[in-house]
């Protein structure tokens, strides 16, 4: 039976992919722009979602992350930070989402001479507030980007603060002429310290680049991933074969952090009948369903799940499977993993299955 829109909104969600800076209230920004004197392209909520569904649907992740300048010039302060990281729990309460991590780049937010570790205090300080007002249960993600020199200063900083909440490092950003092996000092650095690695790999870009993430770079995720389905040989809408890259991600049990809407909003996929997402789904591969930035792509955990169903016609047992890849590619530690799954997710899928 089709899951429907309100099963689908009261259901236990794990969310893997989401950026700290791309989910914020549009009625915060409205209020820390008047408070830091930043202009903005409209000064009423509506018109300025607008904007931001308009920037970021234009069919190329350099245009899509223009959309970031305005949330980096209102988040300078630590009051600011950590409202925002208070806030994005809150919201995801709201989704009925029960374990998130949050990813964000540190060195984005020191325009108004903020160190790095004041920057990571005052976000670890919100998202502990927001845990401990909407239980929801996070881990935070360091992220560089692929431009910056700043990859192993970030993932010294992630690995820092280890044990204040920081579960992985990652690398983000255009992936045009910015490959990961550029940056494969933080990731021996972050292999040194058994620490955890994502990389947003295959987004805009051909499987080589996933590829690289994996060998020049030890990612135990992938970012997307759209692109490894370069690496299948499919006819007449089924996989007849998989290359050797497909096939190791399938066998090592890889997980792939897929963001439907975001991969149409950038033009990783032409449409949602297009993304490889089923391919992934159907051949057993773990892939996971994400929201990359809840404010550029107008949408939530329910939206994506829903748009699963819609697409792909998901039932809630598809769901559920879904639900439980991710909460096994979590990056927080093996207890409490269980402890979500079988104390959370299973009772709260049983409570809404049908029979």
């Amino acid at each position: 039976m089709t899951p429907s829109a309100d099963t689908i909104r009261r259901i236990p969600k794990v969310l893997l992919h989401d950026h700290l800076d791309g989910g914020l209230r549009v009625e915060t920004i409205i209020e820390l722009a008047r408070k830091e004197k930043c202009p903005l392209p409209a000064e009423e909520p509506g018109p300025l979602l607008d904007w931001f569904h308009r920037g970021a649907d234009r069919g190329d992740l350099g245009l899509y992350l223009e959309t970031f300048k305005i949330i980096y010039a209102v988040l300078q302060t630590e009051e600011a930070l950590e409202r925002v990281a208070r806030e994005a729990l809150l919201d995801l309460k709201e989704d009925n989402v029960a374990y998130a991590e949050l990813r964000f780049a540190p060195f984005f937010h020191t325009r108004k001479g903020l160190t790095h570790d004041e920057i990571m205090t005052a976000v670890l300080r919100g998202l502990e507030a927001g845990r401990r007002e909407s239980g929801v249960r996070y881990g935070l993600i360091v992220s560089s980007m692929r431009d910056t020199d700043w990859s192993l200063p970030m993932a010294e900083l992630a690995v820092k603060y280890r044990e204040k909440g920081c579960v992985a490092f990652d690398l983000a950003g255009d992936e045009s002429g910015h490959p990961p092996k550029k940056h494969v000092a933080a990731f021996q650095y972050c292999q040194r310290e058994n620490f955890n690695i994502t990389i947003h790999a295959g987004e805009a870009f051909g499987a080589r680049s996933i590829w690289q993430a994996l060998q020049y770079c030890g990612a135990h995720r992938i970012g997307h991933g759209t692109r490894l389905v370069d690496d299948f040989v499919v006819e007449d809408g089924r996989v007849k074969g998989l290359g050797t890259l497909a096939q190791y991600v399938l066998d090592k049990r890889i997980p792939l952090e897929c963001c439907l809407s975001s991969n149409i909003h950038t033009a990783a996929a032409e449409s949602f009948a297009a993304h490889p997402f089923r391919l992934f789904y159907e051949n057993r591969f773990r892939v996971t369903l994400n929201t990359d930035n809840r404010l550029m792509s107008d949408t939530s955990m329910s939206r994506e799940l829903g748009i699963a169903v819609r697409e792909y016609g998901l039932s809630i047992r598809d769901l559920e499977v879904l639900t439980l890849n991710a909460m096994k590619s979590a990056f927080i530690h093996y207890a409490e993993r269980c402890d979500l799954i079988y104390n959370v997710i299973k009772p709260g899928f049983a409570a809404l299955s049908p029979g």
